[in-house]
């Protein structure tokens, strides 16, 4: 027979390998019913870093860090209190304020009436598995530049945020000129402006009821809950554009950075039977409301309407057919007289692109050239107008046609081609032509992207070529900057001519002073009504483009418009009159 005090001496021993293995691998802990500490091996002293007279006899919500709700503990102690054992993975926290995961088993022990007596806890640290978790969540569901959600969490937002009857209102938030940005001052302080832009939507909105995604590139979503109210939408959509009322610093220098958003209504989407495809269908609707938004002024906003889905559409097609617009010989560039305004002749033309596509038929500049910026072929497409204009002036010499000077757009993205100086001189010296009638027309709003191309702007003008600033009054230029450009002309954007009656003289009068003073020629855009034309000449306004001298004409019909000797009504030819 087995000698009792042997086993029981084994016994022991086995036991205390088995307590001495337990001890080396896991967090141990002993509590009665109520939750009092009345064990605590030493690896719970290590990583709670409390010692062990300061556990035993303290509850173990000693170590609650508060991440877990009150329902989270309820349950558990629901389990283990029927004589269940509980397994589940806790957030605790250290003396040090430090925070610890344990994966956590629960064993209660029973009294012979089958309720339990103690319990005994044995945990596991699993913090570095959480730590990795934590960070490939963050690198699926965050940006890496912004720190915001990206577009995957889309789907973890609406199955884990917000009630049924929530509504959702969705801004799809686009930066304007933001390639501009890029191409001017480089792919890191594009980041920058990115991460400021970040910054700015989050201080206006409420992250812990609302959400901000980066979409991606220079695109932003902002899902706002129980927002549904117009006033409460304008409210936002102001707060918002109040954030980019400062100018953002862009290497060092000072650029006013504006956004467009587009709106898209609120609807319950999780009563929806597809509640991620409901929310996509509505941030596709925002998105083509953004796009309507573009059109007009920086910091503008629309919302979306069902004509909208139609000329998405359109705009879509145009994308598609401008990339083919080149090869397929659809663009054309036609020709509008610049008169002087006091002795009625001819001063110049502006040379404008046309396009005429056999789908869209002809398609306006005002709807196509943004689109050539935001795809990519400003480059292309402007080298073949100065080409074209060049070849065209180069003829028209030939033929003893004189015409003083021919200005052309050009794009901050061409300025900052290096082989954009060397094209336009070896255009120049090809068709023997004078840089002094070649004009080249930068808008104001984008004075500021050119600041790096300031010396090569210097150098064309110190070849002769004339420098003209368009759509004067609209932009942000300081008037530093104006005098460090060596301007030739500065042209009156047409919107203050319309505007007479209210801003719009005040301003027309102070840029025609400017002008004088800065020993610049003043030329007024839109020109449609006598008593327009007669207000610019009592103004002193020098020369001056609109459908009241003539539409823009086709090259073959410049021939004869170099035979009016005067643009008067009474005078020109009808093949001028619109």
């Amino acid at each position: 027979m087995t000698n009792p005090t042997k086993l029981n001496k084994v016994i022991k021993e086995r036991l205390k390998d088995i307590e001495l293995a337990l001890n080396q691998s896991s967090i141990v802990a002993i509590t009665d019913t109520q939750g009092r500490i009345q064990f605590a091996n030493d690896k719970f002293c290590e990583i709670s870093k409390y010692s062990r007279e300061e556990l035993i006899g303290s509850k173990q919500n000693i170590v609650n860090s508060g991440y877990h709700d009150r329902e989270f503990f309820k349950e558990m102690w629901r389990t283990i209190g029927t004589g269940k054992v509980w397994k589940g993975e806790i957030r605790n926290q250290a003396k040090d304020g430090s925070y610890y995961w344990v994966d956590t088993t629960i064993v209660p022990f029973m009294k012979e009436n089958g309720k339990p007596y103690q319990y005994i806890a044995i945990r596991h640290d699993i913090t570095r598995l959480k730590e990795y978790e934590s960070a490939i969540e963050q690198m699926a569901y965050y940006d890496a530049l912004t720190l915001l959600p990206n577009r995957y969490y889309l789907k973890e937002w609406i199955q884990k945020d917000g009630d049924a009857d929530d509504s959702i209102t969705v801004f799809f938030i686009d930066v304007d000129r933001f390639k501009t940005v890029n191409d001017s001052y480089g792919h890191r302080i594009g980041d920058d402006v990115l991460q400021e832009v970040a910054k700015r939507l989050e201080s206006c909105i409420c992250l812990k009821q609302h959400l901000i995604i980066r979409q991606g590139g220079d695109e932003f979503i902002v899902l706002l809950k129980n927002v549904s109210g117009e006033a409460e939408i304008l409210q936002q959509v102001h707060a918002i554009f109040d954030e980019f009322k400062d100018p953002f610093t862009l290497n060092g220098q000072s650029s006013q950075i504006t956004i467009s958003i587009g709106i898209s209504m609120t609807t319950k989407i999780k009563q929806t039977e597809d509640p991620l495809k409901s929310l996509e269908i509505l941030i596709t609707e925002a998105d083509t409301a953004m796009y309507h938004a573009k059109r007009r002024t920086g910091n503008s906003f629309c919302f979306n309407t069902k004509d909208q889905n139609e000329q998405y559409s359109r705009y879509c097609m145009m994308e598609v057919e401008l990339s083919k617009a080149l090869l397929k010989e659809e663009l054309s560039i036609n020709y509008q007289p610049i008169i002087e305004l006091k002795t009625k002749k001819l001063a110049g033309l502006e040379a404008l692109l046309r396009w005429d596509n056999e789908k869209l038929g002809q398609v306006s500049p005002e709807e196509f050239i943004p689109i050539m910026e935001e795809i990519g072929l400003i480059k292309d497409i402007g080298s073949w107008v100065i080409d074209q204009v060049l070849r065209q002036m180069g003829q028209w010499k030939r033929q003893g046609m004189d015409i003083p000077r021919i200005a052309i757009n050009v794009s901050p993205l061409q300025l900052k081609d290096p082989n954009f100086i060397h094209d336009v001189i070896k255009g120049l010296k090809r068709e023997k032509i004078d840089p002094g009638s070649l004009e080249l027309e930068i808008t104001e709003g984008s004075l500021l992207h050119v600041k790096e191309s300031l010396g090569l702007i210097q150098r064309l003008r110190r070849e002769g070529v004339r420098i003209s600033i368009d759509d004067f009054g609209t932009g942000y230029s300081s008037l530093h900057l104006l005098t460090q450009l060596p301007i030739t002309t500065i042209k009156i954007d047409k919107s203050f001519l319309e505007d007479l009656d209210k801003q719009g003289d005040v301003i027309i009068r102070t840029i025609i002073s400017m002008g004088t003073n800065l020993e610049v020629t003043v030329v007024a855009e839109g020109i449609e009504r006598e008593e327009q034309l007669y207000y610019l000449q009592a103004t002193d306004c020098c020369e001056g483009q609109g459908y009241y001298f003539s539409q823009a004409l086709k090259p073959e019909e410049v021939q004869n418009l170099i035979q009016a000797k005067s643009f008067d009504p009474e005078d020109r030819p009808a093949f001028l009159v619109p």
